[in-house]
């Protein structure tokens, strides 16, 4: 039988990475994700022959570039564990910088109302939800799938946001949740929208991931106009929109946050320092 260390060792010569290597062997041992020296104090440690074909399996999967989550079913996100699975995006660490920055924007607001447009998994409504308890907050999508899943992971953490199926400002239907929640307007709407060029040819790459999810129109801001055109009467006088969006395009969604009356308009940028977060904030009553 096959000991950790060797079974880690034939990862790597197939191509894995030894960090993905490790997060596929410890979930497959029933260890914690964090629990890498666990692998270096067991690594004589004999696998079971069911243990080496799921390995196996999980390595071979990865290599065909499943994201990590679908193998394991999970994802750490801003301190949140959340199933994942998919139908929905594989949540992104580049996306706790928007979480991060909606934080910022609510932080001298008590008992803020938010709006997450699409969103998924429910990372980024869970997140802020789990960091500001006194928030109402709406999470909406258009796919039943993604909402099954996270209205599952909110029940699961014992989070109270609301769900609502809908096309972006459009059409909500309440989705499986008793909570009272205040619709509109909100001081802060946040999305992480579809925002790649439909024949981006980097796509191939994400065959795994829901393609409604990540291409949106010729030039990847099809589903960003059409929030930033809606917004504003959905927001309290002084209320942000906060937007992540492809590498490239920072200068042109700003420029829609400009034209469709947003002031104060910025970009933040992501951890390889890339302006990945465009948003602005609705004009403040004089």
């Amino acid at each position: 039988m096959m000991p950790v260390q060797q079974a880690l060792s034939w990862a790597l010569q197939q191509g894995a990475s030894r960090l993905e290597a490790q997060m596929l062997l410890l979930h497959i041992l029933g260890q914690s994700p964090h629990a890498r020296a666990w692998l270096l104090t067991h690594a004589d440690d004999p696998l079971t022959p069911e243990q080496h074909s799921a390995f196996v399996l999980a390595v071979q999967r990865r290599l065909q570039h499943e994201p990590v989550a679908y193998i394991t079913g999970h994802k750490e996100f801003f301190g949140l564990d959340l199933q994942v699975d998919a139908r929905v995006l594989d949540p992104r660490a580049d996306t706790e910088i928007l979480v991060e920055w909606a934080l910022a924007c609510l932080a001298d607001t008590p008992s803020p109302r938010v709006l997450d447009l699409g969103t998924g998994s429910g990372a980024i409504a869970l997140a802020i939800q789990q960091t500001r308890p006194d928030a109402q907050v709406v999470a909406v999508d258009a796919s039943t799938e993604a909402l099954t899943l996270a209205a599952a992971n909110a029940q699961r953490l014992g989070l109270p946001v609301g769900f609502y199926q809908g096309s972006w400002f459009s059409n909500w239907q309440p989705w499986g949740s008793t909570a009272q929640i205040d619709l509109p307007p909100f001081d802060l709407i946040v999305s992480n929208p579809p925002y790649v060029a439909q024949n981006d040819p980097h796509l191939a790459a994400l065959k795994h991931e829901p393609l409604s999810a990540l291409a949106s129109g010729e030039d990847g801001l099809d589903d960003i106009r059409r929030i930033v055109a809606q917004a504003l009467p959905h927001l309290v006088p002084g209320g942000h929109l906060l937007l992540e969006h492809g590498f490239d395009q920072a200068q042109a969604v700003q420029d829609l946050l400009g034209n469709h009356g947003f002031v104060g308009v910025q970009s933040r940028p992501d951890l390889a320092g890339i302006l990945r977060c465009s948003g602005g904030h609705s004009p403040r009553m004089k």
